[in-house]
């Protein structure tokens, strides 16, 4: 007995072997995670995740500091911060990224997707992959695409029930050129303005409105300044996780494996935590006040038809090459349903 003991206490050492050879290519680091939303939206707990994740498979040398709620700045802010090397992480709206890869605005093309599961399937496409390593160019690594669910409008002045109920609106928009048109092609005034002046603005009725997805509009409280939410479904907002490329540069094969491997679970977590509180988001919306409308399709259909002119010029911008691409992925995943 004792010798049978003894060979699988050898077999288990060898066995170890690889795992311990690759922990020592890890050192202790300290990683700084900023991102806009708040803890515990879906942002919140993927960031969470990635950080639990981190932890464990480096033995506990990976701490992940996480810092919500934009504290160390907007988006913009943040990805200079990490191409300076300061700050390690972030996710954010993947449209914001077209100052960086102009193809990245593929991603804010009005009413692209019909649903998550359709829009996910892109983000896992070769196609979303690509663009992903265009940022290498810009000191940015892409580990990853989140989700952040289909952006509706909000405003304090009537509901938005057909095309026409836009006109006058002042809008608190993304800072990106689409999103300007698009406001401003459907009547209202667009009003560019980073995330964490957004609150504020609506109280004071510098904006009469904005657009988010419900899981934001909840966690962000923007139901304490907004009457009226339109379930416009009008963009899908991916989100990308990246890595600043001067830290990535900085680890050991060992190390970036950490990473990926933490991303790329924590990511599956992320998608299911957001699909599942986007429900609880809207039913609790309706709860604390908001009236909540749906848009009939012959309504939807008419702003579609408004914006032609809009998805036109995005699609200019983009390329042809990119493109095609891009509609290949997502033909791609509507025949596989």
């Amino acid at each position: 007995m004792r010798s049978v003991s003894k060979m699988l206490c050898t077999a288990a050492a060898v066995m170890m072997l690889p795992l311990s050879a690759a922990l020592a290519q890890v050192s202790e680091r300290t990683i700084k995670f900023s991102f806009l939303n708040q803890a515990d939206h879906p942002q919140g707990l993927g960031a969470a995740k990635f950080a639990e994740l981190a932890k464990q498979k480096s033995a506990g040398k990976f701490t992940v500091k996480l810092f919500p709620g934009g504290t160390l700045g907007g988006d913009l802010q943040t990805v200079s911060a990490l191409q300076g090397g300061t700050i390690e992480v972030t996710v954010l709206n993947a449209g914001l990224l077209a100052s960086q890869v102009k193809e990245f605005s593929a991603m804010d093309i009005p009413f692209l997707f019909n649903n998550s599961k359709e829009a996910f399937a892109v983000m896992d496409s070769d196609f979303a992959k690509r663009l992903l390593n265009r940022l290498s160019d810009k000191n940015l690594i892409g580990l990853g695409y989140w989700d952040l669910g289909f952006r509706h409008v909000t405003n304090s002045k009537h509901p938005i029930t057909k095309l026409e109920d836009f006109s006058g609106l002042k809008l608190r928009v993304l800072q990106l050129p689409t999103y300007i048109n698009l406001f401003n092609t459907l009547g209202a005034n667009a009003v560019p303005m980073p995330f964490t002046e957004l609150y504020p603005a609506l109280e004071t009725k510098a904006v009469d409105g904005q657009d988010n997805p419900v899981t934001v509009i909840y966690n962000s409280k923007l139901y304490e300044v907004q009457k009226y939410l339109s379930l416009t479904r009008h963009t899908y907002n991916p989100q990308v996780l990246l890595i600043s490329k001067k830290f990535w540069e900085k680890l050991s094969p060992a190390e970036q494996k950490i990473i990926q491997e933490s991303a790329n679970e924590a990511t599956v977590y992320q998608r299911k935590a957001s699909l599942e509180r986007e429900a609880g988001a809207l039913e609790a919306l309706k709860k604390a006040g908001m009236q909540v409308n749906e848009l009939t399709p012959a309504e939807t259909a008419r702003i579609r038809d408004k914006i032609k002119p809009v998805i036109e010029k995005a699609s200019q911008n983009i390329g042809e090459a990119v493109l095609a691409d891009m509609n290949a992925a997502i033909a791609t995943a509507r025949k596989a349903k």
